[in-house]
């Protein structure tokens, strides 16, 4: 058997643990910059506020329903994220972080389990212990395990927060009620193409011919219908290495000047191979891209990108840093007012497999300088120690006018009690 467990309205919730007046209450949360709405509370989701709406868009609507609106705090949300994962790794030895608020749990070796009572005791301590709700779903697949939990988010007061796809009758009641567009893994295409064709849920997906579905949506299509039959096709996965890492920013305001630019992307390049390092990864190629603001419609537009194949695999801060620059000197035009910028690294080799080359190959003293650097930025705060190509009195701040106290991670922002 497989768990799914899911933090309910994660974003929201780790807002609420330590501001209990907010219960109840409507609650969003934005996107980089105070941009768009990423989370949302059930309660904002009932006043009709959707994914993805623009802010400024729907400020009236906040101040009608007396919205809480806040800033993505990702400090809390990423430390409130670990302490549930914790809890959760004491229920089984095998376990998949699917994202910041989702893991599996393989239950192997549980068949003499009571598993309502098993899920209804994780649902008790993770609650007690860190303030965040979460709904548990049990199956004998991981896509059934996603079903459940669905169902267990849907009716919480019936099912306790957990419930449980054991027999077939509930596996085929399970998948009729689900539509079809809600499947883990169909898209909306594919759900468009499915519509037309008369599956309107998961239980008409699974009668489809496997020819069809493999032709239609590759092998990816048909483990996952084999999975919602209850055949175990998908398993756990491991961590998987991230095959590309971008750092991209909106800028607070218009850039026109190269010096201004290049200082950017060298922050940027720098940010980038940082991630490179935690993941024992270096890139053997480079994007760097700039455009204007589209929206100033009065202004002369202009974007590109360039992509550099690197002579050497690298995650040298200084090495990638003087490459981005390389790029952006080709790509870089006088007279427009720049309001983007990003670099992303790619193409990885784990360092651990990396081979010489005849001519040209990464300079070995920077390997002990950047675990240096790294260590003194654990130690003292983040860009402590920068490249002189930054701007050392500059720190990115984004837009994020409605931040909540980082409660948890920052001793200056800790909770106060008053006796």
């Amino acid at each position: 058997m497989f768990a799914l467990i899911d933090c309910n309205n994660f974003y929201a919730s780790c807002e609420r643990v330590f501001r209990p007046d907010l219960n109840g209450k409507p609650i969003v949360v934005l996107s980089n910059n105070d941009g768009c709405v990423i989370a949302r509370s059930n309660e904002a989701k009932a006043v009709g506020i959707p994914m993805g709406a623009p802010a400024f868009e729907y400020e009236k609507l906040f101040q009608q329903h007396g919205v809480r609106v806040f800033s993505a705090n990702f400090a809390l949300y990423g430390d409130m994220s670990n302490r549930v994962m914790t809890i959760l790794s004491n229920y089984s030895p095998d376990m998949e972080i699917y994202s910041i608020d989702e893991a599996f749990l393989k239950l192997k070796g549980f068949d003499f389990f009571n598993l309502q009572a098993y899920g209804e005791e994780m649902r008790m301590k993770v609650t007690k212990w860190t303030g965040i709700p979460i709904s548990v779903g049990i199956a004998p697949t991981k896509a059934l395990a996603k079903v459940a939990n669905r169902i267990a988010k849907k009716y919480p007061k019936q099912t306790k927060g957990t419930y449980i796809i054991d027999s077939e009758e509930k596996r085929i009641k399970a998948l009729k009620w689900l539509k079809v567009e809600d499947v883990w893994g169909i898209g909306r295409q594919h759900s468009k193409r499915l519509n037309a064709m008369g599956v309107k849920n998961a239980f008409d997906f699974t009668q489809l011919e496997d020819e069809w579905v493999r032709k239609q949506m590759a092998i990816v299509g048909l483990r996952l219908k084999y999975d919602l039959q209850g055949i175990p096709t998908l398993d756990l996965e491991a961590t998987q290495i991230k095959k590309n890492i971008a750092t991209t920013r909106s800028f607070e305001k218009n850039y026109t000047e190269y010096n201004q630019l290049a200082e950017r992307i060298c922050t940027f390049a720098a940010s980038c191979a940082e991630k490179l390092r935690k993941q024992n990864s270096c890139c053997n190629s480079l994007m760097v891209f700039i455009h204007t603001n589209g929206h100033r419609k009065e202004l002369p537009q202009y974007s590109r990108n360039i992509v550099l194949k690197l002579p050497f695999p690298t995650n040298s801060s200084i090495e990638l840093a003087k490459f981005a620059t390389q790029a952006l000197r080709h790509i870089f035009k006088t007279g427009y007012a720049y309001k983007k910028a990003g670099v992303i690294v790619q193409d990885f080799t784990q360092t651990d497999t990396l081979q010489q080359t005849l001519f040209e190959n990464r300079d070995e003293r920077h390997i002990p300088l950047m675990q240096a650097i790294d260590k003194l930025n654990t130690l003292f705060g983040q860009q402590k120690i920068r490249l002189a190509s930054q701007d050392i009195k500059r720190v990115w701040k984004m837009k994020q006018e409605k931040l909540s106290p980082r409660y948890t991670t920052n001793l200056n922002d800790i909770i106060t009690i008053h006796l």
